[in-house]
C-alpha cells in the first residue's frame, strides 16, 4: 500500500511533516492551499478514516501510526481554535 507524508504550516508558521498510509490525503488536500480549521479537520478525519479502511481490509487492523497522527493533528488544531480566522496551509506531499 502506498504510504505519503504531508508538510502543513500552523496559523504560528510552525511546520509538521506528518504521515498517512494511503494516498487519499491527494484526494482532499491540495499542495499551496489553505483551510480555515474547521473544514480542515473535518476533511483530515475523513481522510484518515478512509485511510485507516484500506489498510484494515489488506491487513486485517487499522493503522496505529495513522491513528496517533490524527490524534496530534487534532491537538495541534486545539491550539488555534481560539483564534476564528486561522487557517492551516497544506505545504507540500512526498514519500513516505
Amino acid at each position: 500500500m502506498p504510504a505519503m507524508t504531508y508538510t502543513l504550516r500552523w496559523p504560528d508558521a510552525s511546520q509538521t511533516t506528518c504521515y498517512s498510509p494511503s494516498l487519499v490525503i491527494q484526494d482532499y488536500f491540495a499542495p499551496g492551499s489553505s483551510y480555515p480549521l474547521p473544514e480542515f479537520i473535518d476533511k483530515l478525519r475523513e481522510a484518515t478514516g478512509i485511510a485507516n479502511e484500506r489498510v484494515r481490509a489488506k491487513f486485517g487492523f487499522a493503522c496505529s501510526r495513522a491513528s496517533d497522527q490524527l490524534g496530534a493533528i487534532e491537538a495541534e488544531v486545539r491550539r488555534f481554535s481560539a483564534t476564528p480566522e486561522a487557517r492551516v496551509d497544506v505545504l507540500s506531499f512526498g514519500p513516505a
